[in-house]
């Protein structure tokens, strides 16, 4: 067994990572996940780290703001609402304001290229915008 294992709540008392018990936490976790994926060459270290935060991350939001399973165009819908948008203010995110109409619509499916920008925009996961059922 590894030295660092032998003693696992005297490395959480050190301030190793443990499992995020709250919003703060998370805000925290998150800013120090960010601090490291923006580096260009991270070491192997902070790789296992970036891995390790990511871990926490996705299972603390996944307890504490379950995803309900959603058409991708009422997440859509959704989150335009909650931020006061309109159709024009997502022309960029998918390319046209034709699209956009195509697309809340239900006549255009989202694709890979519209899924990533508009998960940027509203930071949210890509997830949110694929029909698990």
């Amino acid at each position: 067994m590894s030295t660092a294992l032998e003693n696992p709540a005297d490395m959480i008392r050190k301030g190793a990572p443990h499992v995020i018990h709250s919003d703060e936490e998370l805000a925290e976790y998150t800013r120090a996940l960010f601090k490291l994926t923006a580096k260009s060459r991270p070491t192997p270290e902070e790789g296992e780290a970036i891995e390790l935060l990511t871990l926490l991350i996705e299972r603390y939001e996944a307890k504490r703001y379950p995803v309900p399973d959603a058409d991708p165009v009422d997440v859509l819908r959704f989150l335009l609402e909650r931020n006061g948008l309109s159709q024009r203010d997502i022309r960029r995110e998918l390319g046209s304001e034709s699209t956009v109409s195509l697309v809340l619509s239900g006549k255009r499916r989202l694709n890979r290229d519209h899924i990533e920008r508009l998960s940027r925009r509203f930071h949210v996961s890509p997830s949110v915008f694929f029909r698990n059922g």
